[in-house]
């Protein structure tokens, strides 16, 4: 495996920080610059490029989800081509090398507290139940394994450190029903595994004890979900084998957990002394008519074209990150909007091949076209009449970042602001895909496409950091006010004018965006470290004001 580093000097460039509310009608046709590798876009925070780690790996999972051990200044990256978790010594921020690596076949998930490693690993079918590892961060030795449901997507640590929390998310192997062509699917149930730790005075794990939140109290409420807006839709499935949970945010007392169940567009609220799921919460429908939640739709328009459409979108968020402000708790989550795609299901379609009821869509004819609505792809699981035609356009994803307080209740969405900033920084690329050079090529389908997400204290002021997985690059956000962020910076360390898959293109496609700490850090600086999936790299900013 060829390994390498590379150091850039980075010049800081400052263009922009408004809210969505703020941002010219200009900006909708896009305007460009030159992109530079690492170059900042927003008036709040310097975010400056420092270095990378390049596995080698392209569009392989290379590098996915960090986690960091501030006593070691060591930076854990899932690798998960390889099934292991690298090891990168970051002491030099600009120069991360690889310094060794955990076996950890079926990686997926990587947290660190207090020197104590966890890894969640999906088993090797990947609907049978997985395991969490726990390693020691000084010298890579293996302490114990517990198992944990099916497919174990993401694991965090409570905010003590005496509990880990991971969100199983019990995707199917496939949707085949009995005695058809195709060998018949399994459905495993979703579920959140809550490990109960025993921790001795240095730290070490003496025991480890996995109590289950389960769904399958709600499988007799079905009607009332689905009724409710919760998307239960898998064929044949029961509410515990619909539900997936995908990422999971801690409150700070460490009492309760939310978790996003993506592909249900819904948020469940988890009390962690008793492993039970309190609540699931719907999250809504986003309305594309509105001013400021505009979206580009189409991948044949030309480029940018940013406007109302009557269209409502699934916020299905994959990353959440809890956080406190004025008094309350809040979570912030990344509206990826992923869809369901196995043999036997998709749910994408686009607006042009479905029937759209005339009397809610009397101008249908000319939303179908490719360069308006046509498309724009949609899930199938679209409100439709009695006779099979389309009376509302739900789209995947919000395309946005939202926050919500500690019932789920949204307080606040990003609206079209990310399409908005990255058609401002880089117009000729706007919506372009992660794999290759093709501008505009998303806009379709989730444009940015918004997927992992942190937040942060720089002197005093808490920020979000999103990862936008499709052009690139992180957006920050102020969460002073929760009801009100604002947009705080944006920097993109892609090359656009490089050979994604020759590797001299940049970080490419963000997955997991981790912040660490100016007092953790061995600068004295804040951080961010980011697994760039596509790529294969692990990238280091600093944040500063």
């Amino acid at each position: 495996m060829k390994k390498r580093s590379t150091i850039l000097a980075l010049a800081t460039v400052t263009v922009m920080a408004a809210t969505t509310a703020l941002l010219p009608s200009a900006l909708a046709t896009g305007s460009h610059e030159k992109p530079g590798r690492g170059d900042s876009h927003g008036g709040k925070l310097d975010l400056t490029f420092l270095g990378r780690y390049e596995s080698g790996k392209y569009d392989e999972g290379g590098a996915e989800i960090t986690a960091y051990d501030s006593k070691t200044r060591r930076v854990f990256t899932i690798n998960a081509q390889a099934g292991t978790v690298d090891i990168l010594d970051i002491r030099n921020p600009a120069e991360p090398r690889k310094t060794g690596e955990l076996a950890t076949p079926g990686a997926n998930s990587v947290a660190v507290h207090g020197g104590l490693v966890a890894v969640a690993q999906q088993a090797e079918a990947k609907t049978d139940r997985g395991t969490v590892a726990f390693f020691r961060a000084s010298d890579g030795r293996k302490l114990r394994e517990v198992r944990v449901g099916a497919l174990p997507d993401m694991v965090t640590f409570t905010p003590k450190g005496d509990r880990v929390v991971v969100a199983n998310e019990g995707e199917p192997d496939s949707y085949c029903p009995p005695g058809g062509e195709e060998p018949a699917g399994i459905d495993p149930v979703g579920s959140v595994s809550v490990v109960e730790l025993d921790r001795g005075r240095d730290g070490d794990l003496r025991g480890a004890t996995v109590r289950t939140a389960g769904f399958e109290k709600w499988d007799r409420k079905k009607a009332e979900l689905i009724r409710d807006g919760v998307l239960i839709y898998g064929p044949n499935a029961s509410v515990s084998q619909d539900i997936e949970p995908e990422y999971v945010a801690v409150a700070e007392d460490g009492r309760t957990a939310w978790v996003t169940l993506q592909e249900n567009n819904a948020l469940a609220l988890v009390d962690l002394r008793r492993a039970e799921v309190e609540k699931i919460v719907p999250l809504g429908k986003k309305d594309h008519s509105k001013p400021g939640n505009g979206l580009d739709a189409s991948d044949k328009d030309g480029g940018a074209n940013i406007r109302t459409w009557p269209v409502k979108g699934l916020y299905k968020p994959d990353g959440i990150n809890a956080f406190t402000a004025r008094g309350g708790q809040y979570t912030v989550s990344a509206n990826e909007g992923d869809a369901r795609d196995w043999d036997c299901f998709a749910e994408e379609v686009r607006v042009k091949d479905v029937e759209l009821n005339p009397e809610a869509f009397p101008d249908a004819a000319a939303l179908q076209k490719d360069d308006a609505l046509g498309r724009l792809n949609i899930t199938t699981t679209s409100p439709r009449d009695s006779q099979g035609r389309v009376t509302e356009l739900n789209s995947l994803g919000g395309r946005s970042i939202s926050v919500r307080d500690e019932r789920g209740r949204l307080v606040w969405d990003s609206g079209d602001d990310l399409e908005q900033l990255t058609a401002k920084a880089f117009g000729e690329n706007f919506n372009t895909d992660h794999a290759e050079n093709a501008p505009d090529s998303r806009s379709d389908n989730k444009g940015p496409e918004p997927e992992g997400i942190t937040t942060g204290s720089v002197r005093g002021t808490t920020y979000a950091f999103v990862g936008l997985e499709r052009i690139g690059g992180i957006a920050a956000y102020d969460l002073s006010d929760p009801r009100r962020p604002k947009a705080a910076g944006y920097v993109n360390s892609r090359d656009f004018a490089g050979d994604p898959e020759a590797g001299t293109a940049g970080d490419l496609g963000p997955e997991g965006v981790l912040f660490v700490a100016a007092k953790d850090s061995p600068t004295g600086d804040a951080l961010l470290v980011v697994g760039n999936e596509v790529s294969g790299t692990t990238s280091i900013y600093r944040v500063g004001r």
